[in-house]
């Protein structure tokens, strides 16, 4: 979700919202013009381009009085009674020549699949991955002696466009690969969509960084990820319903 005082002129510079109105629609809960996923699926949260006071108090009763919402990607100025709880700087990159091939020891990973997910994401700290985020997309695993090692999947699916997520291995197994083999892997099965690969990670984290832009991928944009909580009072409104 990207917020600035220009115009998008681009379907990547607010990812959530045009995932969240078009491909991922089914997924979208709305409050006027904020949209969100269920808290279980992602944090993502979408405001609209140019957000006025209306939605910002829309972003609020969405949230909750004084509740943390999510602002990733959104780069604009908060209300003043608002309170920023945390920024760091992020990327997002795009495919700009990446080698996309099928991998023979990545496997489908399916709803029986989440606790080894859950538990492989709070061992390596890849970024959000919920209960329900394996909805949003194909996501692959390599597993040795049974137990998973490496994952990665689909999270924002933009019309064109699919994000490459919750990239991660067991520290045990880091420098064999596996990473670069996933990454590949999920691009094959995007690109034979049709569409092209893009992902997103923190501006610090240089050695993930360096990976992609080996693999292919170049820098598009500078974004931030950050959070902010909600006033404790609220005005009345409209309620919150699906999108679809």
């Amino acid at each position: 979700m990207a917020g600035s005082a220009a115009a998008t002129s681009h379907v990547l510079d607010n990812p959530a919202l045009a995932a969240l109105t078009g491909p991922h629609a089914r997924f979208a809960e709305r409050r006027g013009r904020v949209l969100r996923y269920p808290v279980d699926v992602s944090p993502w949260l979408a405001l609209p381009d140019e957000p006025d006071a209306r939605d910002w108090a829309d972003a609020a009763a969405l949230a909750g009085p004084g509740a943390e919402v999510p602002l990733l990607g959104f780069s604009g100025e908060v209300p003043e009674d608002w309170e920023i709880t945390f920024r760091v700087e992020g990327v997002q990159l795009v495919d700009d020549g990446l080698v996309a091939e099928p991998d023979a020891e990545a496997v489908p990973l399916g709803p029986a699949d989440v606790p080894e997910m859950l538990d492989l994401v709070a061992r390596t700290q890849p970024g959000p991955f919920l209960p329900r985020t394996i909805e949003l997309g194909t996501y692959l695993g390599i597993r040795r002696d049974g137990a998973l090692i490496a994952m990665a999947g689909e999270r924002l699916h933009p019309p064109g466009w699919t994000e490459i997520s919750a990239v991660c291995t067991d520290p045990e197994h880091r420098g064999e690969g596996l990473a670069t083999r996933l990454i590949r892997a999920v691009a094959h099965g995007i690109r034979e969509r049709g569409e092209t690969p893009f992902l997103h990670t923190g501006a610090q984290n240089t050695n993930a960084i360096r990976l992609y832009e080996s693999l292919g991928f170049r820098l598009r944009r500078r974004t931030a990820f950050g959070a902010a909580r909600a006033p404790e009072h609220l005005a009345g409104g409209r309620a919150a319903v699906p999108v679809a």
